[in-house]
């Protein structure tokens, strides 16, 4: 996604929710064969979560200013199966 700024939905994470489970998120990943560095907004990954759980949207119908399915559910599924979701619903 570019860098541009898109208007806010009343969904996404506020700053200081953010500085509460920005440090509960797992770092990226790395290969030992080395590999892409992570390009991805983690904060806008976890708004594009944020908005499909509140709203009730199918994954593949997010709005087109917030990051694509193929990009987030990925996060989603990791998150969910090592607990992390949890983690950060639990700082809450």
């Amino acid at each position: 996604m570019s860098e541009a700024i898109r208007k806010a939905y009343p969904s996404d994470l506020t700053d200081l929710q953010w500085e509460m489970i920005e440090m509960i998120l797992p770092k990226p990943r790395r290969s030992k064969k080395g590999g892409r560095p992570q390009t991805v907004d983690v904060r806008e990954v976890i708004n594009t979560i944020l908005y499909q759980c509140r709203s009730g949207c199918q994954w593949d119908m997010l709005p087109h200013d917030l990051l694509p399915k193929s990009t987030v559910y990925d996060y989603f599924k990791r998150w969910r199966d090592d607990g992390t979701l949890q983690r950060i619903v639990s700082a809450w």
